[in-house]
């Protein structure tokens, strides 16, 4: 059964109205126009995790901004705890968008064949190497076990392919130089802090919290690995369908993310209230505010989907032996974000 929580998602039935719209025979009817059905309004219904990198959810759902942006629109909200749940809900129509990180939404658009968009980003960074003190470089992580919170999700991939680049093997069974077990990021703390494991590539707030709870040290940071440190680590993705039907509401919850990374850089700290009050609300856990203020500092929230990192990552996927697809050909549509974008005066962001 799925593992979202239901008590933040239900089912709903759309009233649509459908409107019989009399043929004219005016020389300035126009057949657009007459097709142009009006409806009734839409419901979308939203995913996100718990996560720091999700806070442009978090905040854009505690604070209003998506609820004020869709109007007479309606939101509802799931929450995940990995991005393969987040899949299977989108692709089964449980949802209509989600955030997510990028090798799950490569996996989706290859999996539907096409039938996900990537349509923003929304966070960038936010994701390292935790390891025990006794370790200070790659070659002792030779023999040692580490975790990653999902074989062939975004942490998982990053490690492999460092680890690749260290000359270290680490096979998707466990075995190899280095073993790589997938395990929950609050298991991977537990297991850290009992010494059963060497330590993880995990994002926030959990690498701050396997510094200052498990005594780790950081041994990557992943953000010193790409141009200018900029990889995406969380975007929204949207059922195409969706997309096609609903245009006018995905723009809607476009505003809404604008809005909410606005009042993130804007007031940083009413955000992070708003996203350690989000996830105590779904897992009934706190966040300590002093965890929060030192994970903020390692991530950027942005609508840049920082397109050249998501195919550099499928292609670490892919040549790591992972199911994956490196043809990327038309997973962004970014027109409706850039639109948004160019009438506010911002930067428009680019896609492959």
């Amino acid at each position: 059964m799925p593992s979202w929580n239901r008590s933040t998602f239900t089912r709903f039935a759309a009233a649509v109205a459908a409107l019989t719209l009399l043929a004219t025979i005016s020389g300035c009817g126009d057949s657009d126009s007459a097709m142009a059905a009006g409806s009734g309004p839409v419901t979308l219904r939203l995913g996100y995790f718990p996560n720091l990198t999700h806070a442009t959810a978090l905040v854009g759902v505690d604070q209003g901004f998506f609820a004020q942006a869709l109007g007479t629109d309606t939101l509802e909200t799931s929450t995940f705890n990995a991005g393969p749940e987040a899949v299977t809900a989108l692709l089964s129509g449980a949802i209509d968008a989600t955030y997510i990180g990028p090798n799950p939404s490569i996996n989706a658009f290859k999996q539907s064949n096409g039938a996900v968009r990537i349509i923003s980003g929304a966070t960038s960074g936010g994701a390292r190497l935790v390891v025990s003190r006794d370790i200070t470089s790659p070659g002792q992580l030779a023999g040692k076990k580490l975790a990653t919170p999902q074989l062939g999700g975004t942490q998982d991939v990053a490690l492999r392919w460092w680890l690749k680049e260290q000359g270290l093997s680490a096979d998707t069974t466990g075995g190899g130089d280095v073993s790589i077990q997938r395990q929950e990021s609050a298991q991977t703390l537990e297991a850290f802090k009992a010494g059963s494991i060497a330590g993880a590539w995990v994002p926030e707030p959990w690498a701050t919290r396997l510094v200052s709870e498990g005594d780790g040290t950081v041994l990557v940071d992943e953000a010193t690995l790409w141009p200018e440190g900029n990889f995406v680590t969380t975007q929204l993705i949207v059922r195409t369908e969706f997309l096609d039907q609903h245009p006018d509401t995905v723009k809607r919850l476009l505003q809404g993310q604008i809005d909410a990374n606005a009042a993130i850089a804007k007031e940083p700290g009413a955000a992070q209230a708003s996203v350690i009050d989000g996830i105590k609300k779904i897992t009934q856990k706190e966040l300590k505010a002093s965890v929060v203020s030192e994970a903020w500092t390692h991530l950027r929230f942005t609508n840049d989907p920082i397109a050249a990192s998501l195919q550099a990552s499928a292609e670490h996927a892919k040549a790591l032996g992972l199911p994956t697809t490196t043809d990327l050909d038309g997973i962004f549509d970014l027109d409706p974000l850039n639109g948004l974008l160019t009438s506010a005066g911002l930067t428009a962001v680019v896609s492959l």
